[in-house]
């Protein structure tokens, strides 16, 4: 299929990065949105749009080929069922939606038009991540006994020039929260380890900040069927720590493996924990995953129907995400 244009629905802060993605990677593509408010002339020109709608008949009579879906994951799921049903092939925004009620109805739709569905967990696309998971699977520190996943950043720093409390992170009604905004770490530790098949958790809100969603979530994750056996992954995610702190360690037989988000760098410790050597170090610019995510969405939307992207990854994500608040409110172990 040749795209010569895509829709992207809502212009918020990660809308706009979008948007500046595919000008710079694709500039002979017409760009339009979809938005809550008319935009002037001017508006359009400033923005690098070609054109601005404010009604699902307008964005259609213009026929796209592709959407991105960046708007509040409360409301994407009503937008992407309507674009999917007009064969508009998708890539959403992580989450694909804040709760697994009506992501399988999608995904039928998708299969049905022959439509690719992509979720947006730009962070699979980031090298040292990559070779992180390389060393993995390519058994570098043996059978691995614990992974320990760590995030967290001060809220009302994340985006400079915002008020945090009308940012999406802050809005329960928006889809906000520790588990949506920073779920990367639900899909990656899903990726690398294997299907999650229960999860504990303690998902509360810690501090004074003025929002109406938790800020902290202490979770554990198991990998067999039966909670005393196998695997054990634990992830602690927070909006409340003034360092900024992404990173992942798997402890293995024959050593351990530290993936450092903010760094780059992939470290390995010997067994004997004297050595650490850095195997790995790159550190792109912001927009480097979003660039690579958006030429893999586009060169599976050339394929037309061959493949439907990582569909079921995005339904596992609200999957986990689900079963997380279940088991906080009921205090019990949850299967998934």
């Amino acid at each position: 299929m040749d795209i010569k244009k895509i829709l992207i629905v809502g212009l918020g802060s990660i809308g706009k990065l979008h948007l500046e993605v595919v000008r710079s990677n694709f500039p002979e593509i017409s760009i339009v949105a979809l938005r809550r408010n008319h935009s002037d002339t001017e508006e359009i020109n400033a923005l690098g749009l070609n054109n601005s709608f404010t009604s699902m008949e307008e964005v259609l009579a213009s026929k796209p080929q592709v959407a991105i879906i960046s708007n509040p994951s409360t409301k994407h799921l009503a937008v992407a069922k309507i674009l999917a049903n007009a064969g508009i092939h998708l890539l959403i925004e992580k989450p694909i939606s804040n709760s697994s009620y009506g992501v399988e109805q999608l995904i039928d739709i998708c299969m049905k038009k022959k439509v690719v569905l992509l979720t947006g967990y730009n962070l699979r696309y980031l090298p040292s991540l990559i070779k992180f998971r390389e060393q993995i699977n390519q058994n570098k520190i043996g059978k691995i006994f614990l992974v320990q996943s760590e995030v967290g950043q001060y809220l009302p720093s994340w985006r400079p020039g915002s008020d945090y409390r009308k940012t999406v992170s802050a809005q329960k009604s928006l889809g906000g929260g520790v588990l949506t905004e920073l779920s990367h770490e639900i899909d990656y530790i899903n990726w690398i380890f294997g299907s999650v098949k229960w999860v504990k958790s303690h998902v509360s809100k810690q501090s004074n900040l003025e929002i109406d969603v938790e800020d902290t979530a202490s979770l554990v994750f198991g990998f067999e069927k039966v909670v005393d056996s196998g695997l054990i992954a634990t992830i602690n995610m927070n909006f409340i720590q003034h360092d900024n702190t992404r990173k992942c360690k798997a402890i293995g037989e024959s050593g351990t493996l530290l993936w450092d988000g903010i760094s780059g760098e992939v470290k390995y410790f010997s067994k004997e924990g004297k050595d650490c050597e850095i195997i790995f170090s790159s550190k792109p610019n912001q927009l480097f995953t979003y660039s690579e995510q958006i030429k893999y969405f586009f060169s599976l939307v050339r394929k037309s129907g061959s493949s439907c992207g990582s569909e079921n990854d995005g339904l596992s994500s609200v999957i986990i995400i689900d079963a997380i608040h279940k088991s906080n409110t009921e205090n019990r172990t949850v299967y998934l």
